[in-house]
């Protein structure tokens, strides 16, 4: 597999974005290292507009960078359930048959998002907090509270950041769809 320069140039300013957006100084705590992050919105963005690969690698090296400069170590468990996410989420176009590239994004288009990143979010964060339990032997309930904090924090996050930002990509898209060469 080769990826074009383009999608790694990509996948680089998305993983920074989400990185650096994930630190502490733009999260509110909310319970045993876990914070209401606003760069879920970011993965999910980048996972809906470029893909599955881009949104599994934007989430994975993306948690990396916000655990190495926070300080807090490599929780391979996290950066995988983040990879996860992305990649869960990048299948929204698929799932719409590419509407939103054609300048279309209804309600049902939203309703869909919303529900893909909840469940990308039980998904992917549910490895984590599962792996946590067996391989760091995290007490269940605590890694349980925070899957169901994560989960629906971070799925409120993306649908109402999501929604303004596909919203305007939408109407983007339809004003270059509606071009028409003049002769």
């Amino acid at each position: 597999m080769s990826l074009s320069a383009k999608t790694v140039v990509v996948i680089a300013i998305g993983a920074a974005l989400y990185g650096i957006g994930g630190l502490p100084m733009f999260g509110i705590p909310i319970f045993a290292n876990t914070t209401l992050k606003p760069a879920m919105a970011v993965l999910a963005l980048f996972a809906v507009l470029f893909g599955p690969l881009v949104g599994f690698l934007v989430g994975i090296i993306g948690h990396w960078v916000t655990d190495l400069f926070a300080g807090w170590g490599v929780w391979f468990t996290w950066e995988l359930g983040s990879g996860i996410v992305g990649l869960i989420i990048g299948l929204y176009p698929m799932l719409t048959r590419g509407r939103l590239e054609m300048g279309r994004f209804s309600n049902l288009d939203f309703s869909l998002f919303v529900a893909l990143a909840f469940v990308a979010n039980v998904v992917g964060y549910g490895c984590s907090a599962f792996l946590d339990a067996i391989l760091y032997a995290e007490p269940f309930t605590k890694v349980l509270v925070q899957l169901v904090i994560i989960a629906l924090s971070n799925t409120v996050i993306i649908a109402v950041v999501g929604h303004l930002i596909l919203t305007s990509v939408a109407k983007r898209k339809q004003q270059s769809f509606n071009l028409k060469e003049a002769y």
